[in-house]
C-alpha cells in the first residue's frame, strides 16, 4: 500500500495515524519530498476524474492567479497545474491492494479494512 500526500496535511496525518492502528504497512510518498510522478498522477486522474483529484478548495488553488485557474478546463491543464503546484492535488490518495481510495473517510476505511481492501 502506498499513500500519496503531503506530511503536514492535516488530513494526512489523520490517515497516517489510522493506518498506523490498524496495524496496516504503508509507504508514504510526499509530492513536496519526492515529487509527483506526472505518470501516476495521469492514472488517478483517469480512474477518479480531474475534477475530484483538483482541489479546489485549498488555499494553494486560492492563491493561482485568475489565468491559470480559468486556464483548467480538462484532465490535460488540470494535471500541468497539479505537477506544478501538489498542493492541489486531493489528498491522500492510496493505491491498496484491492482498490484505490481519493481523501478520508474513518467509516469506509474501516468496512475497507474488513473487507482487505487497504491492505
Amino acid at each position: 500500500m502506498r499513500v500519496y500526500g503531503i506530511k503536514n496535511c492535516d488530513t494526512v496525518k489523520k490517515v497516517r495515524k489510522f493506518l498506523e492502528e490498524a496495524g496496516v504497512d504503508y509507504t508514504f510518498h510526499d509530492y513536496k519530498k519526492d515529487g509527483v510522478d506526472a505518470d501516476k498522477l495521469a492514472g488517478f486522474v483517469g480512474e477518479f476524474g480531474w475534477e475530484a483529484i483538483l482541489n479546489k478548495r485549498g488555499t494553494t488553488w486560492r492563491r493561482l492567479d485568475e489565468a491559470t485557474q480559468e486556464g483548467v478546463v480538462d484532465a490535460k491543464s488540470a494535471l500541468d497545474v497539479m505537477i506544478d503546484n501538489p498542493s492541489v492535488i486531493k489528498r491522500p490518495i492510496v493505491e491498496g491492494a484491492a482498490k484505490n481510495f481519493i481523501g478520508f473517510d474513518a467509516v469506509a476505511w474501516e468496512m475497507a479494512l474488513e473487507l482487505g481492501e487497504l491492505k
